[in-house]
């Protein structure tokens, strides 16, 4: 791949970016990782600030309470079957139970359903609205599983933007455009990925309003719900579903930083029970009897990981990212060639430009990210692949050392490919 990348020809990089729009994160980020040169005699260790993986790094561990928990459940010998279809009732309970803290209506368990991951949650959420004709309006930038799932049930894919110059906020009047009789729900990713955002309980608000006037529901991805360092505090989108219904979709993964666990929800908040028929009940479970379920005893272990878990974890671990946060938006301001329009205020995750006019030989943020890899072992996600075409997302929930020599790295490289000044 690396002799590949030497001479990228203009229609290689348009087929390529094409291709990348049918892939996950974690396939694109290893076709960014081929470019690496394992020849080079410099042997630098490879830095990636590109998976929202920050378990590799000693700063970044669980707390003892979840280990503990589980360790004790698995002794139990009790939870080595299979799960009932939904999940276990203890599971469901302590999640509806943690979740309904930020909401004005309790949850019941039966509002609560576990996934593998959040990532069946999406799978989950997509499959049950889908129907013939059918679309689904996705930010852009995004996460790009969603158009993954939407494709395979033959959803049409319609994107509206995020706005950088406010805060990565929703563009409402374009999904007024968008929607029709046809969209079966509006997704939105708060706490951000991949820009690091945080809605405000006002925006969110108006999301929940347009929702409401071209009656379609909202989506909630909240997988990072609760890492919130910035100004702006996490507001549950749960907390608007008296004016339209919302599925949440969140996971233990990012905040108890345990993605390797794959112990998510898909959470239907609708008080109203505008949505929530016995119709669309039964098409869940179905949908749910042919699904892998979640591993037994990391269910069974969940109400005590919640119980346990104490706020000095929370806080320690938001005070790391915005540590980090901080560190990233400062180091990024000295480098030429890229811009951070929006300090990340949440997630573990920023969004920076690259004035590709400014560099010399670098033909887009594909190119930008393979050359990066092969010359200085830094490993970003390209903006294509989030649906942002030169851009880049930089993950900083890594070492402080680590995050520093990356940024170095980075900027050395740009330095290198800037054009001269006349």
């Amino acid at each position: 791949m690396g002799s590949q990348t030497n001479s990228l020809g203009e229609n290689y990089t348009k087929e390529l970016e094409i291709t990348t729009t049918k892939m996950t994160v974690k396939r694109i980020l290893g076709l960014v990782m081929d470019n690496i040169d394992g020849d080079d005699e410099r042997k630098r260790e490879v830095i990636s600030l590109g998976i929202g993986d920050p378990t590799a790094h000693s700063c970044f561990h669980t707390t003892d309470a979840a280990k503990e928990a589980v360790v004790e459940t698995l002794l139990l010998d009790k939870f080595n079957g299979y799960s009932s279809t939904g999940g276990l009732p203890i599971t469901r309970k302590a999640i509806a139970s943690y979740l309904s803290r930020d909401l004005c209506d309790d949850l019941s368990p039966e509002d609560v359903y576990i996934t593998v991951g959040c990532t069946q949650a999406i799978e989950i959420s997509i499959s049950i609205l889908a129907k013939p004709n059918s679309n689904i309006l996705l930010p852009r930038p995004g996460y790009p599983t969603y158009a993954l799932c939407a494709n395979y049930r033959n959803v049409e894919v319609r994107y509206y933007d995020l706005v950088p110059e406010k805060n990565w906020e929703v563009n409402l009047e374009a999904i007024e455009d968008l929607a029709d009789q046809n969209t079966i729900a509006i997704v939105i990713i708060n706490p951000g990925n991949p820009c690091g955002n945080v809605y405000s309980y006002d925006h969110l608000e108006k999301i929940a309003e347009t929702a409401k006037r071209v009656k379609t529901l909202v989506i909630a991805d909240e997988v990072y719900g609760h890492l919130a360092f910035g100004e702006t505090p996490f507001i549950s989108m749960g907390l608007f579903s008296s004016i339209t219904p919302v599925l949440t979709l969140g996971s233990l993964s990012k905040r108890w930083l345990i993605p390797g666990w794959r112990l998510g929800w898909f959470v239907i908040n609708d008080p109203n029970c505008t949505f929530k028929s016995p119709k669309v009940i039964e098409r869940i479970n179905k949908y749910l009897d042919i699904c892998a379920s979640a591993t037994t005893f990391i269910q069974a272990a969940v109400p005590k990981i919640i119980k346990n878990t104490k706020e000095d974890f929370f806080r320690n671990t938001l005070k790391m990212l915005k540590k980090n946060s901080d560190l990233c938006y400062e180091k990024i301001l000295e480098i030429p060639c890229i811009n951070c329009p929006y300090k990340s205020q949440g997630s573990m995750v920023v969004m920076v430009k690259i004035i590709t006019a400014l560099l010399q030989d670098i033909s887009d943020d594909m190119d930008f990210c393979f050359k990066l890899a092969r010359e200085e072992s830094v490993i970003l996600l390209p903006g294509t692949a989030m649906g942002l075409k030169n851009w880049v997302r930089i993950t900083f929930a890594v070492e402080p050392s680590c995050l520093e020599e990356g940024l170095k790295r980075l900027k050395s490289f740009c330095l290198r490919h800037s054009k001269p000044k006349k």
